[in-house]
């Protein structure tokens, strides 16, 4: 198998954040990328000076038609999609009682469904060349729920529980699905809907869970690469998860 000597990236959600880092990482290694957010203009410095190496395009995760234009235009782009990172997605912090039933559905339409939506469309192209790469940005929320975050934590558990099954699903075709689980970082998390919502209604207090620290310890999931699963990394700092995409793109060119 011929593997390409520039691995093409599809990144989700560059606006802000661990998107647009590791946009640029890639770019200025030399790699190919397609850099995407809901408004293309937020990410054209990105692309600037990148004629040959960058395509910037508007995505919408929630957008079905958008999600399919975008790949198809990659794909038209580049011939290949080599490693999909799902980045996009936000915070939302309320406890179980207050959460607001749009609010919740909206975050896991993003990041949940969008994910899911994304990585489908690309997946014919990584299964017709026969490797690729997919990583999906959860949170160490996608191993232990906190108070005050359930509904955020829920979203990222379901990303984690199907990861594990798509790489058992996809591990034979050589594709390899990765989940990068970060803790707490001065990114956008939240954006201005965290902000909107707290101006219109109260907060509750939160008590501290009976039991929670006993529950938290004994489960006993901790971060790290897990055999017969997803693998993942520590969430201990940016270097490390930027390490482990890193080391997502080589694995998605061995032969």
């Amino acid at each position: 198998m011929t593997l390409p000597a520039s691995p093409v990236w599809f990144i989700t959600g560059c606006s802000t954040g661990f998107g647009r880092d590791l946009a640029r990482l890639v770019l200025d290694r030399g790699w190919r990328a397609v850099v995407t957010a809901r408004d293309a203009d937020r990410v054209a410095d990105l692309v600037e000076g990148h004629d040959d190496t960058a395509l910037a395009l508007a995505l919408d995760v929630n957008d079905q038609a958008q999600v399919e234009a975008a790949v198809a235009a990659a794909k038209a782009r580049f011939g290949r999609i080599d490693v999909l990172v799902n980045n996009a997605g936000y915070g939302y912090q309320a406890t179980a009682e207050e959460g607001d039933e749009a609010e919740i559905r909206a975050q896991f339409d993003t990041n949940v469904f969008g994910l899911f939506a994304i990585t489908r469309a690309v997946l014919p192209i990584m299964r017709a060349q026969g490797s690729g790469n997919i990583v999906n940005f959860t949170s160490v929320a996608g191993l232990i729920g906190f108070p005050g975050s359930g509904h955020y934590a829920a979203s990222k558990h379901a990303v984690e529980g199907w990861s594990d099954a798509l790489l058992a699903e996809v591990g034979p075709l050589g594709i390899g699905v990765t989940c990068v689980e970060p803790g707490l970082f001065r990114t956008d998390w939240a954006g201005d809907r965290c902000a909107r919502r707290q101006a219109r209604l109260p907060i509750m207090p939160i008590p501290r869970a009976r039991g929670w620290r006993e529950r938290r310890t004994s489960a006993g999931r901790r971060p790290g690469i897990r055999s017969g699963q997803a693998r993942r990394s520590s969430p201990r700092s940016a270097r490390t998860c930027r390490r482990a995409i890193w080391c997502s793109a080589h694995s998605a060119m061995k032969p």
